[in-house]
């Protein structure tokens, strides 16, 4: 059996809107590791020291620079195609990039007015992640637009499901973790495509988050063969699609691509049941999106590997007030995401990314915009 790839042949991202969307991801991995590690300097004006750094350090990076990545595609086809998506996360320790992206999106200001978009608003967001009196390290009822379900892992497919039911509009784009996918609840969750009314209910977009790693050993999912993976969900009724790679660039570009083809059978799927009925079990699609855990981090600590392994789930540079070089980490890893070009002296995103924050569609190749009417 073949494995089905998305080989990217027509752009789909104009050079423009490629650049804004990277830098908005960009943007999102940089306010997530704020939050996980400073008290001060939010802006990194001047060099970094412990006085800027918080005395206990909690959080999750690992799955966090893969849930940013999806959220800003799923910015686009909203705009794009005009369509009501509900954003389940799976791996909802990934808190810090939810916190980034409402508050990149302006909302979380607007929910809390102390929590401005300058360089103040900035400091009080970053410190307030996992710190006495402040918010929790998973996404929480705290975070604007956050359905809490609890802190379990296990539960997002059933309720990614539970949403769409006699909802014939809605999407539920909802990411699982791979070290989530062990457990017996997501395990079952799989076959709920088989009570999905393509003509009463709406839809359910799996996006498999294949990091490789749970908190401290490799996960299933990952270590099995290609084929084997992809067999086991043509199994469950999906029709999988692979989105694999570390490139930005060209995981965009192949994102993109795959999402609009997604979106697209989707319609089809939904408009053929509702035109003629409700005649067979539609084989749904779902994405694997294979990326390193603690992506675009640290990749070498100490001499052990960090990027691409268990070492990256939680906090990857721990040791910073015993060990000084780590400190000069964290400010490279920081500035690698070029924060004087992302936010203005201010402290607020630049007036492109965050006009485009929705992602225009004139901002798009006319070639990207055959969509089903």
């Amino acid at each position: 059996m073949e494995i089905q790839d998305i080989t990217v042949e027509v752009k789909t991202l104009s050079p423009d809107l490629l650049r804004k969307m990277n830098a908005y991801w960009q943007a999102a991995n940089y306010l997530s590791v704020g939050q996980i590690y400073l008290y001060g300097n939010p802006l990194l004006k001047e060099p970094l020291t412990l006085e800027h750094i918080k005395p206990r350090l909690l959080g999750h990076w690992g799955t966090t620079p893969g849930l940013n990545f999806i959220y800003v595609h799923l910015n686009r086809i909203i705009r794009q195609y005009d369509l009501n998506i509900i954003y389940v996360t799976g791996p909802g320790h990934g808190g810090p990039g939810l916190v980034a992206n409402t508050y990149l999106e302006g909302t979380y200001s607007e929910v809390y007015p102390n929590i401005g978009e300058d360089e103040h608003g900035m400091q009080k967001l970053f410190k307030q992640f996992s710190f006495p009196g402040g918010i929790p390290s998973h996404v929480a009822p705290e975070t604007p637009g956050s359905i809490n379900e609890g802190g379990e892992l296990g539960y997002s497919l059933v309720h990614a499901f539970g949403a769409v039911f006699d909802n014939p509009y809605l999407i539920a784009a909802c990411v699982i973790g791979d070290g989530e996918a062990e457990t017996g609840a997501l395990a079952a969750s799989w076959h709920s495509n088989k009570f999905l009314n393509p003509v009463h209910d709406g839809a359910v977009l799996p996006i498999l988050h294949l990091n490789g790693y749970k908190i401290a050993n490799p996960t299933i999912l990952a270590r099995i063969p290609k084929e084997e993976l992809e067999q086991l969900f043509r199994g469950y009724g999906y029709h999988p699609y692979f989105v694999e790679g570390d490139d930005p660039d060209t995981l965009h570009e192949l994102l993109a691509r795959t999402l609009d083809i997604v979106v697209e059978e989707i319609r089809q799927i939904q408009s053929d049941a509702r035109v003629y009925g409700f005649k067979k079990r539609p084989v749904w699609p779902m994405i694997i999106f294979h990326t390193p855990k603690g992506w675009t981090g640290p990749k070498v600590v100490d001499g052990l590997q960090i990027e691409g392994t268990w070492r990256a789930h939680q906090v990857p540079l721990a040791e910073l007030a015993s060990k000084p070089e780590h400190l000069q980490m964290l400010e490279t890893w920081m500035k690698s995401y070029t924060p004087d070009m992302l936010f203005n002296e201010n402290g607020k995103l630049i007036a492109e990314l965050a006009s485009g924050s929705r992602f225009y569609t004139d901002s798009l190749l006319s070639s990207s915009q055959n969509q089903l009417e």
